[in-house]
């Protein structure tokens, strides 16, 4: 196959930050994409709808220039002081699709995350009972688990109790990266779904530490073992609806990457269904790829599919070195690697 037309696809996980960065973000995004679930995760979090709405206003503000835009779907962040009427006022929100569990520590600008999960219950009945989705980034953050097993400890220790509480709370656990968290999803109910990466496709832990450690390859959750990559492929293009695209695309400059403490995150924006395309390509499973990346997400979240399709062609073309982000750049994923597909008409 040479040439592949799909649905418009959406990305229901992904990172945009703000300041300069926001711009060459949203450049990047909208190439193709219809909406994007978009992370609250900001240095000030955005914890309420009013802060969402001037979130929201950023964006389209960001996009005023470009040749197309996507649809950003916004998110709250939830801490241990969320209150009711949170909830309340995010369901009755035109903007806000759902709210984001981070434990806190967990990964970037977490540090206001939840640190009594148990304690939630109530907000989570209050969202149960409001229809709103809960996205959840799922890991311990205890120093003495091993960082290989803290998705997993996650699921065990908190992930099922609230699934076995609340049956009919949405809950998507993002980007999964093990074989645990894919068997979890598919022993839960049609309430539970789940967002993969294309660098957790991509790659495995050992490509993180191949010829010394690949800063730009360390990523939270962080790579694991090749056993759970083959997992989370056959997941992927199993044309079930519980696995359904989200990059977790995050931008970070070259500078905050290769430091004496380097920043968790991987940028794919610049070609993430190209990268998505490649992987199916080489599972013989292209057949799949619109469910995963144009029909499954907006299924889980109560959307319509988009109205318009894309058309992806079979064409090599080299990934740039770098990529201007804001005033500095950064270093994307498969920098200076060649790309098999390439999308024709964004």
């Amino acid at each position: 196959m040479k040439e592949l037309v799909i649905t418009r696809p959406d990305d229901w996980h992904v990172h945009l930050r703000e300041g300069a960065v926001l711009q060459d973000a949203c450049r990047d995004l909208s190439r193709y994409f219809g909406r994007a679930i978009v992370m609250p995760n900001l240095s000030t979090p955005v914890t309420n709808v009013a802060l969402a709405e001037e979130y929201y206003a950023k964006i389209k503000d960001a996009m005023n220039l470009l040749p197309r835009q996507f649809s950003p779907l916004m998110t709250l962040y939830l801490t241990d002081k969320t209150s009711n009427q949170d909830i309340i006022e995010a369901a009755q929100s035109e903007i806000v699709y759902g709210m984001k569990l981070y434990p806190s520590g967990a990964t970037t600008n977490s540090q206001s995350g939840v640190v009594d999960t148990q304690g939630l219950f109530p907000i989570f009945e209050a969202m149960q009972r409001e229809k709103l989705n809960l996205m959840i980034h799922g890991e311990v953050t205890d120093h003495d688990i091993d960082p290989f097993d803290k998705e997993k400890v996650f699921i065990d220790r908190h992930l099922e109790p609230i699934t076995r509480e609340f049956p009919e709370l949405k809950i998507a656990l993002e980007h999964i990266t093990t074989k645990d968290a894919v068997q979890f999803i598919l022993d839960s109910g049609d309430n539970v779904a789940s967002t993969i990466t294309p660098h957790h496709l991509v790659y495995n832990r050992s490509d993180l530490f191949r010829g010394g450690i690949k800063p730009h390859l360390y990523c939270l959750p962080i790579l694991k073992r090749s056993s759970h990559q083959i997992a989370l492929l056959d997941a992927a293009i199993s044309g079930n609806p519980k696995f359904f695209l989200g990059s977790d695309s995050a931008p970070h400059s070259i500078q905050s990457k290769e430091s004496a403490c380097g920043c968790a995150g991987i940028y794919s924006a610049h070609a993430a269904l190209e990268f998505y395309a490649d992987v199916f390509d080489q599972m013989n499973s292209l057949d799949k790829l619109e469910g995963f990346a144009s029909e499954f997400g907006a299924f889980f979240y109560g959307l319509p599919k988009n109205l318009d399709s894309i058309t992806l062609i079979r064409e090599d073309w080299k990934i740039p070195e770098k990529l201007p982000i804001g005033n500095e750049w950064l270093v994307p994923m498969m920098a200076k690697e060649t790309a098999k597909w390439k999308v024709a008409n964004p």
